[in-house]
């Protein structure tokens, strides 16, 4: 069976890049976006995602690369 995406079952119309903590989830520990299959986010969802996450490391509230 496959798994509900977790973006799209929760009903969250907007990805927020203002919203670090929620985005942190999608990010290792080296600061890479995780792939989709990880957390079962549909393909439009990871879309979503990244461009939020990388607004989010332009605008400072997220890091490119952790030491």
């Amino acid at each position: 069976m496959k798994k509900p995406c977790i973006i799209g079952g929760k009903r969250i119309d907007v990805i927020d890049y203002k919203d670090a903590d929620f985005l942190r989830r999608f990010l290792n520990s080296q600061g890479k976006i995780y792939p989709p299959k990880r957390y079962g986010v549909s393909a439009s969802c990871q879309r979503k995602i990244a461009a939020a996450i990388k607004r989010a490391r332009y605008m400072g509230l997220l890091p490119y690369v952790v030491k």
